[in-house]
């Protein structure tokens, strides 16, 4: 007697056939793959290849991760890559949709520099760092890769120099001070002679 493609031997459907369902919660973090490298092991037989990637992802509210997976086929390193950039999130300190000051990171021989910039300037950026930046929610920075160009680095950089920044009124709290309201100087009506 055969059975149907669609389902097992108890009768069910297959997991495989069926789509997404509604009860498992829906992610809302941005991936984005930063580099995949391609590495050869030469046996007897010819050469072996592996593969390994390095993915950003964030949540476009102030948390940023990176991972890094290594596999025989690029959608298993991909996918160990994106498990291990979700365990790793951190919290950044994001003002309006910049950064709150300049800050420079630094990772091995990685070096990146972050300015904040004007409404509608957008991301100046390439590589990794634009990565990072964008999956943390950022749209206006001003950024520059000054060391190494090692993709892995420069993330790594890139996260630590964002996780260096801090807001004004925290700095503040830990200087014992308070913030003062700015108050506008209100002009005097001139009575009329």
């Amino acid at each position: 007697m055969a059975t149907p493609n669609n389902s097992n031997r108890r009768g069910g459907n297959d997991r495989r056939s069926r789509g997404p369902s509604s009860d498992e919660p829906k992610s809302d973090t941005v991936e984005k793959v930063v580099f995949i490298n391609r590495c050869a092991k030469v046996v007897k037989g010819g050469r072996r290849f592996s593969f390994s990637a390095l993915i950003v992802s964030g949540d476009k509210k102030g948390r940023v991760g990176y991972g890094f997976g290594k596999a025989n086929e690029v959608s298993e390193a991909i996918r160990k890559a994106s498990e291990s950039s979700k365990k790793k999130m951190v919290l950044i300190a994001v003002r309006e949709n910049t950064i709150p000051h300049e800050v420079i990171g630094e990772f091995g021989g990685g070096r990146v520099l972050l300015r904040p910039a004007s409404p509608g300037t957008g991301v100046i950026a390439g590589g990794g760092v634009r990565a990072v930046i964008e999956a943390v929610g950022i749209r206006d920075v001003l950024a520059k890769s000054l060391g190494s160009s090692n993709h892995a680095n420069v993330v790594k950089a890139t996260i630590k120099a964002l996780s260096g920044l801090r807001q004004r009124d925290t700095i503040m709290k830990i200087r014992g001070k308070q913030l003062r309201p700015v108050v506008q100087p209100v002009a005097e009506p001139v009575a009329a002679i």
